[in-house]
């Protein structure tokens, strides 16, 4: 199931927040459900949320037919959407580099009956780039890999958070294709379950054999089985291979630096920020305490308890064996600029 497409004029996404338990699409013309649905992790996942901020920008720039639509001119619209989109998850670089595309398209429109034809033909160019980035990704990290490989991964970087066979995710997919792994261990991913939820159903459906396992685990796990590789996503990357991802990765790349076990990062270059020298400067967003102190509607944490919510944590390059973009492997030392567009050998520097 594609997790967000474009169709006759209106955007369809797969609500994340329901599965596994169901598969619950929503159709919608109006941008700021779009903006609601990137709040709340309805739609998720760095490259999935650029494309869906493109798709919603887009939206703004069609006039308005139905009640409740922003007024006013087709550019003070888009100029509307694409600042509430900006305010919706700090972290994830690729939201920002897919409105700052649009705003480029935008300036470029000679007049208004321009901009929502090329926003939407923007917003599709970046859909289907990432996808085939994320083949690209899927080859290069498959030779990565041994015969038989046993894998850990953490949160989802699969289908569900791209715009195609995903980022860590697409190069097990790809590796299990070529009869390269064995088994692929995931922890839950606290506080929400994406690797539970999300990442177990995507690997389970594609007949993968996956196994879920406490976040906790995976250094007991290394002790007690042989664990070929990590391999994780990335929200942001910074110019000197610090990488923010889900949080928890910061542990595990502790665990198999401990263990001697490669630890792989998976993400196109628009997950590289290069204005940003080290992992320091990379933006936390910090979620909100509900989603830790409950679990379903059930209340699990005291309510005279204080609760601290990152939704990322930042691993040092150091604890990095190699990023993998579409553009091949980056291996240390890193040093990622504008200019380099992340090609193979540390950055191109």
């Amino acid at each position: 199931m594609e997790p967000i497409e474009w169709r006759d004029g209106k955007v369809r996404f797969l609500d994340q927040t329901q599965l596994p338990a169901r598969e619950i699409t929503t159709e919608t013309d109006d941008p700021l459900v779009i903006v609601e649905a990137i709040r709340t992790l309805a739609i998720r996942g760095a490259p999935l949320i650029g494309i869906a901020a493109a798709y919603a920008v887009a939206l703004a720039a069609v006039p308005p037919v139905a009640a409740g639509k922003p007024p006013g001119t087709a550019a003070d619209r888009v100029r509307g959407a694409m600042e509430l989109l900006a305010g919706t998850r700090p972290t994830a670089v690729n939201l920002f580099s897919a409105l700052g595309r649009m705003k480029e398209t935008l300036d470029r429109c000679a007049g208004p009956a321009e901009i929502a034809p090329r926003l939407l033909e923007t917003a599709r160019a970046i859909h289907a780039e990432d996808a085939a980035m994320c083949a690209a990704i899927g080859r290069f990290g498959a030779g990565l890999l041994p015969a038989d490989a046993t894998v850990i991964t953490h949160c989802n970087a699969g289908a569900l958070a791209t715009g195609g066979i995903g980022t860590a995710l697409g190069v097990i997919t790809t590796a299990s294709s070529l009869g390269k792994i064995r088994r692929v261990y995931v922890g839950e991913t606290r506080p929400l379950f994406q690797g539970a939820r999300l990442t177990a159903w995507e690997l389970s459906g594609s007949g993968i054999d996956v196994t879920v396992m406490t976040d906790s685990s995976a250094p007991y796990l290394m002790i007690k089985e042989r664990v070929d590789a990590v391999i994780i996503g990335a929200d942001r990357i910074a110019a000197n291979g610090d990488v923010a991802n889900k949080i928890g990765s910061y542990a595990l790349a502790r665990a198999a630096a401990d263990h001697g076990i490669p630890f792989y990062v998976a993400a196109p270059t628009t997950t590289i920020d290069p204005s940003l020298p080290e992992g320091g400067a990379i933006p936390i967003e910090v979620r909100a305490a509900e989603e830790l102190t409950f679990s379903g509607t059930g209340r699990i944490v005291p309510g005279g308890a204080s609760v601290w919510t990152p939704a990322f944590d930042v691993t040092p390059h150091e604890y990095v064996t190699a990023i993998v973009t579409e553009n091949g492997v980056n291996r240390p030392p890193y040093s990622f600029h504008a200019e380099d567009g992340g090609r193979p050998g540390g950055g191109g520097k």
